[in-house]
């Protein structure tokens, strides 16, 4: 009889060799461009964005339009993901949009939905008959059900087939992976089951899509067993939220840390990286809602919040960190109405940023990186960025080129910039 420990390991040498090769043609990945700091946006406005919000999306080589978006404006999520996306290509046909989908979350303002509620056992229940596992609010997909996971490719692959949409974005999945989550609500046996039904999903995924579409994972965070090799591999990049708390409060420096070298590594073998944070603190209140920190939940900023200190923390850390097709959002929330950041573009993501000199050096906690035009020093035991700006000796002459639209910097509609706060 073969060992179990052995047998395990064969398995995930196994499990490594199938998983498709991540082609990533350059026509079909965001453009890209150190002139400035490369941008991405996630948001959802549940009404219909205003031509004034389209001309700003349609500035960002790459956006993701989350759950929710259009769904009051257009009775359902897909269609009004696919009006802003229209209406964004229709200024900006070289921006890259990505369609919502949680691998495991079942929210309601899709009109696919109707197929999942006639398929038997669709979702998990925990001890003593609970249904609302996650957050004790949200319904769970049973991904070892095979209707459920026909139905959510299907439904993925009808919305990626639209021209307007350039790929998935997949929401969830550390969910899926991080050891212990829902185990208590519904044992070892079936997680396991679950997780094997996810990884049959993600393959499927990938060959309903084609190789022309993105897949944009929220995948990569330090802590996670395999995040940086193996999950990553499913995936043309990862999504990157709750970078400062992976593991445990108490290391918290040794988990920036981590999650520093993670996305370093990633970046530089090619992975499509969309890093997020939230300028705000975090919500403390979130207890049994969230023990695991799989969902970076913030307070939001008040209106007087002063924010210059963490936007320059953040800016930092993305910059020690990106790679050719790394993309940087500072936010307050997903929800355009809520976000006091909504539709202002920080001064310094308009300077001029220049090629990296080489990658970053650490010294204990801290590390320092050289761009043609910006030094860079980050203290993540402080939590302190410093962003030393370096005018272009031909700054005067001819202006940069913009790496977030077609349109020339001067003629793009930017937004309000961010006061100095």
């Amino acid at each position: 009889m073969i060992p179990r420990s052995c047998l395990a390991a064969c398995l995930a040498l196994v499990a490594a060799s199938v998983l498709p090769a991540r082609a990533q043609p350059p026509e079909r990945l965001p453009a890209f461009s150190w002139d400035r700091v490369p941008q991405y946006m996630h948001i959802r406005k549940a009404k219909k964005f205003t031509d004034a919000e389209i001309a700003y999306l349609a500035s960002f080589p790459l956006v993701t339009f989350e759950k929710t978006t259009g769904f009051q404006a257009f009775q359902s999520t897909e269609d009004g993901t696919l009006a802003a996306a229209r209406a964004v290509k229709k200024i900006n046909p070289s921006a890259r949009i990505l369609y919502y989908r949680n691998v495991i979350v079942h929210y309601g303002t899709y009109k696919a939905n109707d197929g999942i509620e006639k398929i038997p056992d669709a979702f998990l229940t925990g001890s003593e008959g609970k249904t609302q596992l996650i957050r004790k609010k949200m319904r769970a997909y049973d991904l070892s059900n095979s209707e459920v996971r026909d139905w959510w490719v299907g439904h993925a692959k009808e919305v990626c087939s639209d021209p307007a949409i350039d790929g998935l974005f997949l929401d969830g999945v550390v969910k899926v992976l991080r050891p212990g989550f829902l185990e208590k609500d519904i044992g070892k046996d079936k997680k396991a089951a679950v997780r094997a039904g996810y990884e049959t999903m993600m393959r499927e995924t990938r060959e309903a899509l084609g190789p022309d579409k993105i897949l944009l994972a929220n995948v990569l965070r330090a802590g996670l067993p395999d995040s940086s090799s193996v999950e990553l591999k499913r995936f043309d990049g990862s999504y990157i939220e709750g970078f400062e708390h992976g593991t445990t409060p108490e290391k918290r420096n040794e988990n920036v840390a981590k999650g520093i070298e993670a996305f370093q590594k990633a970046a530089r073998e090619g992975s499509l990286i969309a890093f997020t944070a939230g300028l705000s603190g975090l919500n403390d209140e979130e207890g049994d809602m969230n023990p695991q920190g799989t969902d970076e939940i913030r307070k939001g900023l008040e209106e007087n919040d002063k924010y210059n200190k963490r936007f320059t923390y953040l800016l930092a850390l993305f910059l020690v960190c990106a790679e050719e097709h790394s993309y940087f959002l500072a936010h307050d929330g997903y929800r355009s109405d809520t976000s006091k950041v909504w539709m202002k573009r920080p001064p310094e993501l308009e300077r001029p940023l220049g090629a990296p000199k080489g990658p970053a050096v650490r010294d204990g906690f801290t590390y320092t990186r050289e761009f043609a035009h910006a030094k860079v020093r980050v203290d993540i035991e402080n939590e302190a960025g410093e962003i030393e700006w370096i005018e272009p000796e031909n700054s005067g002459d001819t202006p940069l080129q913009d790496n977030n639209a077609t349109a020339p910097q001067s003629e793009r509609p930017a937004g309000q910039h961010l006061p100095s706060t």
